[in-house]
This record gives structure tokens, sequence and C-alpha cells, in this order.
């Protein structure tokens, strides 16, 4: 397994990082036992990626045993633990033509999975809502994403917008750091699981105005300061701590 002493202090604190995420994965309860996974490149190495250990939990997983792998998901170090190449054909797919997605996330969650098959998506109603809705995109489900020709309609789908929504599928994010693209799974998910509250009252919706809708973006660097992700970040590493050390060995 990998070390700090064997990469460079770049690769291992992005190393630090995607395990951290994989163990707040893990704590908001948005995993699916070993499936979906979560990528991220490895600074100064081109075509180069980071990449759970298949079969594994994600609230196990630690910055060493995390596998470097090549765009067709080979390794590309040493390690005694096996990848899924099916599932980063999603992650290639992405980081082959978006050199700012430095991170993408994946996942099946329930309220995730349920707005993806309604017919009108992610609705504006509520705050959380307007995050997403600023930066969505939808791709249509085609089955299981293992065939190479699917790539291209994935990147389309996707352009330069950072979050989606995989139709009958789940919910992806992608940033320029780990800690963007975490913060905007949670924006989507949280809108999610709150579109699923509402609707389960069984009463008329109120859905925020359009106005508002597209004037959200100026709104969102005012609320994060110009920080993003990283604004939330040093407390969720401060929790994981308390909740589920070892992440960084």
């Amino acid at each position: 397994m990998a070390r700090a002493d064997k990469v460079s202090a770049a690769e291992w604190q992005m190393r630090v990082d995607l395990a951290a995420a994989y163990r707040l994965v893990a704590l908001y309860g948005w995993d699916d036992l070993i499936f979906t996974h979560l990528s991220a490149r490895v600074p100064g190495e081109e075509g180069h990626f980071l990449i759970n250990p298949y079969g594994w939990m994600f609230d196990e997983i630690t910055a060493s045993s995390l596998v470097k792998v090549d765009m067709d998901c080979r390794k590309v170090m040493d390690s005694p633990h096996e990848v899924n190449p099916a599932g980063f054909t999603i992650h290639s797919a992405i980081h082959a033509v978006r050199h700012d997605a430095h991170c993408v996330m994946h996942t099946h969650t329930v309220a995730g999975v349920a707005v993806s098959a309604q017919a009108s998506g992610l609705l504006p109603l509520s705050q959380q809502s307007l995050f997403p809705l600023a930066n969505l995109a939808y791709h249509d489900y085609e089955g299981v994403a293992l065939r190479e020709d699917e790539k291209v309609r994935l990147q389309a789908d996707l352009g330069q917008a950072n979050v989606m929504i995989l139709r009958n599928h789940g919910l992806l994010s992608c940033g320029d750091t780990v800690a963007n693209a975490f913060l905007n799974l949670f924006l989507l998910q949280r809108a999610c699981e709150i579109q699923i509250a509402a609707q389960a009252g069984g009463t008329p919706l109120v859905q925020v105005p359009k106005v508002i809708v597209d004037g959200i973006a100026q709104a969102a660097a005012q609320v994060t300061r110009g920080l993003g992700g990283n604004l939330a970040w040093p407390a969720l590493l401060r929790r994981l701590d308390r909740l589920s050390p070892g992440y960084a060995d």
C-alpha cells in the first residue's frame, strides 16, 4: 500500500482528502455497500487517478489503501487491492474531458435515485435546491454503465455542469477540489431528501420563483465567503477525527 514517504506530498494530501470523503459518504449514509465510487486526479501525474479498493466498505478506506490507476483503470502503482474497472467508466469519461474536475463523486442514495426517477427531476422547492439547480445536468439511463460508447453522451450531457442527475440511477458531482465536489454532492443530496419529504406530505407544493432561482449563483459565493467547500471542509475533518478516525493512515 502507498505510504506518505513513498509518494509526493501533493499526492498524499489528495489521498487523505479522498479517504476523508469516502468516510463522510459512509457517515452520512450515502454509501451503497461496496458499490459506487469517488475518484481524484493525482496531482502532477497526467492520466493517473485514485480510487477505492474494490470490496471495501467506505468506512474502512484509508489514504494508503486507495489504488492509483490510469485512464483504463489499470494499476500503475503496486497495490495488494483489486479495483473495479466497470466502476471507473463514468469517472474516466468525465476526467477525460473536464480537466477542472479533479474529483468526481457518484452515489446511489435512496432520495437521489427517487428524484432521478421523477419526470420533473429536481424541483425548486427549497433553498438547498437552488444551488444545484444553478448548475445541474441530466443523463438518461442506458443500463449499467459498462459500454465505452456511452461516454460520449455522458460527456455531452454534463457539459460544464458540476452536478448531474443520472436518470433511474443516482447522483454525481465534480469539483476542482475534494472539498468542493463534496459540498456539491451534499447540496444535491439534501435537496433530493427535502423534495421526497415534501412530496410525501400529499399537499400542493410552493415552488421558488424562477427569478430567484436564476439569481442564486451570486448568493452562493457570498454565503461561502468565496471559499466554496473549503469553508466547511476543516469542520468535516474534525468531525471525522471524532467519529471515524484513521482515514489519514
